[in-house]
């Protein structure tokens, strides 16, 4: 690991909520840039949603932040139904020498959130997923300290809204789980120049090695800024560039470029072979997740640092050519196991619930303790339905464990939940597309608030329009438009089937034309049609994204697709199903579930504790392909 990796693991793992776009030190004192605000606030639930002004409320108690009051970490631990909650902190205001901004940053509030400080209204925003954040300088005024309410209305019985697997029963039932409510992601502020990097993007490019740039430079109230660019990987530096703002920047208040990395004079200390070279130490796979460190500094026209932005990207590229997917321009399939059978990808569902807290990850630790978990067992996890924070997407890059990201569901089709669902994707892919660990984004997932997909084109035509957004959003990434079932459009066949017969699935599956045929035609798993609208198999990838679900719990109340009796029994089935899905040539990637159970789903092959059901060994054998000793 480099010094730049430990550089931002420690940062990371210090809390800083933000890992790709890093504001560690103030430029100019060395002092802390930033300030977590997690911790006690003051608390009140609106049952309701009565209450509109911060004067009138009655505070009755106290949560620690960002824990949902649902959950036990939360010190609430409030299960009922209730449609708003407010949140209240007093807090001294740090050191700001003018005219440096004061901007409060928050990762997620569920669903809908208005802000206040000190009597003012800063912001408010919709979407329970995705983060925002406000100046709030002025409305500190002269003031010593900051008093921060927030009210979060978030009605439990919405099912028109992205709500993922949160239940809108009482108890928790089937596949859904306890709601969020408010706060579930850090708060935190930090100070700014009136000039400042908000925004960097990098699309970095393997065919030609060269790293898009999209920057956003806040305020361009000072003439003759500058923004300086250096790219650095495995102690090597890439490129260090610096871009001269103009007047045209300033009206467009962004700028894009490109950095060629053919001509830059260290590469020519790389054998004539250095582009074969370059796979092994630049670019970015499961095996060698290399990452490529930028720092960006801004500076004034006496050349003084403005801003020092400290961030990364990564040379990989994962594609679809014909039938076959490529990671880095190896096929998935030469990658092959120790058995001699065709390499897969092997993914594993991952819900991303702890048992204490919910939705939020009970500690940095805990993120990179999932990571590593799922690395030691597969290639890579398909997030379920949840945005995941964006600290475990850094874990995962830097582990160089593979993601799916899902948008989370909301229930019911119409104008509203459509108007949502595009809101919240937009926002999502932005915040997270410069992630290499991120190879295939799914929007939809197994009909959900399209019930409607196979009798209805108006369906149809949002799934499609979700389809191209994202690809349009992403650069052209792979895309999976409704997972599971009735694909009107997809990059990837992604099908979910849970009979726990092996030899079912062996058949159902088979390597030739007819039985590809057959399938798409004639079987219906989970009792669903495969593909609506004129949608045609013939040369795409083939997956089984959703299979497995064998519960083995204690509690008579769990629930699973099929029920284990015992540790050994569960290993037995688990590595028999696992036999027959690594056997698949036809099959180019695999999902089980799942990986960790949550609350009474309790097919995982860990507990909801992160304990494993039978030997780890045995069951990473098992996902590979490999023997048994």
């Amino acid at each position: 690991m480099t010094d730049m990796q430990h550089s931002q693991t420690n940062t990371s793992k210090h809390g800083y909520p933000r890992p790709m776009l890093v504001r560690d030190k103030q430029p100019t004192t060395g002092d802390p840039a930033w300030e977590l605000l997690n911790g006690e606030w003051q608390f009140a639930i609106d049952s309701e949603a009565r209450i509109q002004r911060p004067q009138d409320v009655q505070w009755t108690c106290n949560i620690v932040v960002p824990f949902a009051p649902e959950t036990p970490m939360s010190g609430v631990n409030n299960t009922e139904f209730y449609k708003a909650v407010w949140y209240k902190l007093t807090r001294k205001i740090p050191a700001l020498q003018a005219p440096r901004r004061l901007i409060l940053h928050f990762g997620a509030v569920d669903f809908e959130a208005t802000v206040w400080v000190n009597g003012t209204q800063v912001a408010h925003h919709e979407g329970g997923y995705t983060p925002f954040f406000a100046d709030i300088t002025d409305a500190l005024g002269q003031a010593s300290e900051a008093t921060i309410v927030v009210r979060a209305f978030d009605n439990p019985h919405d099912l028109y809204k992205n709500r993922g697997k949160q239940d809108w029963e009482r108890k928790a039932h089937g596949i859904w789980y306890a709601r969020t409510t408010g706060i579930w992601q850090s708060v935190w502020w930090e100070a700014v120049e009136p000039n400042h990097i908000a925004r960097l993007n990098f699309t970095p490019c393997m065919d030609d090695w060269t790293i898009g740039v999209a920057a956003e430079i806040a305020g361009l109230t000072e003439p003759g800024l500058s923004l300086e660019l250096r790219f650095t990987c495995n102690q090597r530096t890439l490129a260090h560039v610096t871009h001269a703002m103009n007047e045209r920047d300033a009206r467009l208040n962004k700028l894009t470029r490109r950095v060629d990395l053919d001509g830059v004079q260290e590469m020519t200390l790389i054998p004539d072979d250095w582009r074969a070279s370059l796979r092994h130490w630049l670019c970015w796979s499961p095996e060698h997740p290399n990452l490529v460190q930028v720092e960006a500094t801004l500076r004034n026209a006496q050349g003084e640092t403005v801003d020092k932005i400290a961030s990364y990207c990564a040379f990989r590229k994962f594609e679809r050519i014909g039938s076959r997917l490529f990671l880095n321009g190896q096929a998935i399939r030469d990658r092959k196991s120790k058995s001699g059978r065709p390499g897969q990808l092997r993914l594993m569902l991952e819900q991303g619930y702890w048992r204490e807290s919910g939705m939020t990850p009970p500690s940095d630790e805990a993120i990179e303790r999932d990571v590593l978990i799922a690395k030691s067992v597969c290639d890579g996890v398909r997030k379920h339905n949840k945005l995941e924070d964006p600290r475990y997407l850094y874990y995962a890059d830097l582990h160089g464990l593979l993601v799916w990201e899902e948008l989370p569901s909301a229930y019911l089709f119409d104008a509203t939940s459509v108007q949502r669902s595009i809101q919240l994707w937009t926002e999502a892919i932005e915040r997270d597309k410069g992630h290499p660990c991120i190879i295939v984004w799914v929007p939809v997932n197994e009909s959900w608030q399209v019930p409607q997909l196979p009798a209805s084109e108006e369906q149809r035509q949002f799934v499609r329009t979700m389809y191209y957004l994202t690809k349009t959003l992403t650069d052209g990434a792979l895309v999976v438009g409704n997972d599971g079932w009735e694909m009107p459009v997809s990059d990837i066949l992604a099908v979910h089937d849970y009979h726990h017969d092996p030899e079912v699935i062996r058949n159902r599956y088979a390597d030739t034309a007819e039985g590809r045929e057959h399938l798409f035609n004639n079987e219906r798993p989970g009792g669903r049609v495969l593909l609506v609208g004129g949608m045609q198999h013939h040369g795409l990838p083939l997956g089984i994204t959703e299979f497995g679900g064998i519960a083995l719990s204690s509690d008579p109340a769990t629930w699973g697709y099929s029920v284990a009796r015992s540790s050994a029994e569960l290993q037995e089935r688990f590595v028999r199903l696992m036999d027959t899905i690594t056997s698949l040539s036809a099959v180019e990637v695999f999902c089980y579930t799942e990986l960790f159970d949550a609350y009474q789903e309790a097919n995982g092959l860990f507990t909801m504790d992160r304990q494993p059901k039978f030997d780890l060994e045995v069951m990473r054998r098992a996902v590979h392909g490999e023997p048994s000793n």
